[in-house]
């Protein structure tokens, strides 16, 4: 093989060798940029207001977040510092849910995180206030679930225990494990 030759085949190997690099490099660029894309809200809203109605177009729930990002591909919606106020049926007082986070799904199931509180707003309502990390809330049947501890705070008593389910519509509460109930004492003077 002479001399031209060989440089001709050197540099046709040469170029091939770029080529090949310049297409693996933008076939792992455009990879990326799909992972990023699938990561990225459809929308967000900040200082959300939203009021939700039943099929019978009576208040179900509403819901107040400082921020929400949807992402209709994963059906799901995140809430940073959400509120909801839940309309049991049969005209009783609502309850009022909040905590620093939660995730709404497809289902109208809402899992809440970090520093959930729950708050009976009837004025002589037996529980007044219910603390715990995470719950389930089912915004269909008004049902709140929750394995985690809790405390529940009523009129004149104090209640620790774990496992707790609720029905806001029968004001049904259900405490799995009860660890102590403290009572307030009563000044009978």
């Amino acid at each position: 093989m002479n001399r031209l030759n060989s440089i001709t085949l050197f540099v046709l190997l040469f170029s091939a060798l770029i080529y090949g690099v310049i297409e693996w490099r933008s076939t792992t660029i455009e990879e990326d940029t799909s992972i990023v894309d699938e990561q990225r809200p459809n929308f967000i809203a900040e200082k959300l207001q939203s009021k939700i109605y039943n099929d019978l177009g009576e208040l179900s729930h509403t819901i107040e977040a400082e921020r929400m990002e949807h992402y209709a591909d994963l059906a799901v919606s995140y809430f940073e510092r959400p509120n909801y106020i839940l309309y049991p049926k049969k005209n009783a007082k609502p309850w009022t849910v909040s905590a620093k986070e939660a995730t709404l799904y497809k289902d109208n199931r809402v899992e809440l995180k970090t520093q959930v509180y729950i708050q009976s707003t009837e004025v002589g309502s037996l529980i007044k206030e219910i603390h715990c990390k995470t719950i389930a809330l089912d915004l269909k049947t008004n049902i709140i679930s929750s394995e985690q501890a809790v405390v529940v705070i009523g009129k004149d008593f104090t209640m620790y225990g774990s496992g707790l389910i609720i029905d806001l519509n029968t004001k049904q509460m259900t405490l799995t494990q009860h660890e102590r109930t403290i009572y307030k004492k009563y000044d009978e003077s």
